[in-house]
């Protein structure tokens, strides 16, 4: 077993005595919840469309919630001393806390499965996009991720770390998709609100999968993830 594995599997196992964690994983399946009855009502095409739309929204609150501890508990509590003292590198420890959070978010969608269990019921859902559905929840959640933990890795309060997630998220996700409505904008900003997250994904809720936009996922998780790695080296070297 790895050392990345080892850290990954603590911080997942800490959510699950986390209160906090419980509150927001009720939160978000309630709200999926009232979303998905969008989807099922006699008449409607059998797809998670609204939910997949819905959950994006969710998302930027509930992400920074669950990671905003990952690294600024270490700080606050001391234990990152610990943590720089012992046999692991910087990138160790931000890859196995990112999967360690990673994994929960995966978790906290298993429940929403239960959905594409209900459509199958009572009609027949086309799969496709449902599938193409939950692998663009999965990068956001990846995304999304890495962005908070990158926030949790710049200060020692939590509630700090979770609105400068929150803010820096609304400004990837909200702030482009509220742009590209605005016609009156000039073609530059039309194309820069383009780039936003919601319209990387709107192609996955479709049933579309569009390898680019998997490769815009995954190369700005990497781009966060990279840059908790050296802001914590350079905590290392103060």
């Amino acid at each position: 077993m790895t050392r990345t594995t080892v850290i990954a599997r603590r911080e997942l196992a800490s959510y699950f005595f986390s209160p906090l964690a419980y509150v927001a994983m009720v939160l978000f399946l309630l709200a999926a919840g009232f979303s998905f009855w969008d989807d099922f009502q006699p008449g409607q095409p059998a797809t998670m469309r609204s939910i997949f739309e819905y959950m994006v929204w969710l998302l930027v609150f509930i992400v920074p919630v669950l990671s905003m501890g990952l690294l600024s508990q270490e700080f606050a509590t001391g234990t990152v001393e610990t943590m720089m003292t012992a046999p692991v590198n910087d990138a160790e420890v931000v890859l196995g806390k990112f999967l360690g959070s990673f994994a929960f978010f995966a978790v906290l969608l298993l429940p929403t499965l239960l959905y594409v269990v209900l459509l199958r019921l009572y009609s027949t859902p086309d799969y496709g996009p449902i599938f193409s559905g939950y692998l663009g929840l999965l990068l956001v959640g990846a995304l999304f991720t890495s962005i908070g933990l990158f926030c949790s890795s710049l200060t020692r309060s939590q509630v700090v770390a979770a609105v400068s997630a929150a803010a820096v998220l609304v400004l990837v996700t909200v702030l482009p998709w509220w742009a590209s409505t605005k016609a009156s904008l000039s073609g530059f900003w039309r194309n820069a609100a383009g780039q936003g997250v919601m319209a990387k994904y709107n192609d996955f809720s479709k049933g579309v999968l569009d390898l680019g936009n998997v490769v815009f996922f995954v190369a700005i998780t990497g781009v966060f993830l990279f840059l908790t790695v050296k802001v914590l080296e350079a905590r290392r070297w103060k």
